[in-house]
């Protein structure tokens, strides 16, 4: 018997699978499995630019994930650690806080999509 490690959806799996002599019987099985047809992907409505940021300390993204909450109104005034976004992330909900005091300006919404280092917001 031969072992073989074996990793499906990034989980690994030990796997002992029997040699077969020359002289045994092997029938080969060839399983065709249809896919499903192709979705046209659906685009989010296009969002009015944002304005230049100028001034205020940036809150960029971390990682790349989808921005499941706003934590705190438009203008809102936090304080240094305060929540003010949900990002998840890898089926992950990660709080972002506010790196200084100040007023929140958001530069995203909820729902939408942010790559590593992309501008969530600005406390000014």
């Amino acid at each position: 018997m031969r072992n073989f490690i074996v990793t499906i959806d990034g989980k690994q799996y030990q796997v002992g699978v029997e040699e077969v002599g020359a002289g045994a019987n092997v029938t080969p099985v060839v399983t065709t499995i249809a896919q499903a047809p192709a979705q046209a992907p659906v685009n989010a409505p296009a969002q009015a630019p944002k304005a230049a940021v100028t001034g205020g300390t940036k809150v960029n993204a971390p990682m790349p994930g989808m921005i499941k909450a706003l934590s705190v109104n438009e203008g809102a005034q936090v304080k240094k650690g305060d929540v003010i976004l949900v990002l998840e992330a890898m089926k992950m909900d990660n709080d972002i806080t506010a790196p200084c005091d100040g007023t929140v300006s958001y530069k995203v919404t909820k729902g939408s999509n942010v790559d590593t280092g992309a501008l969530m917001a600005v406390i000014g």
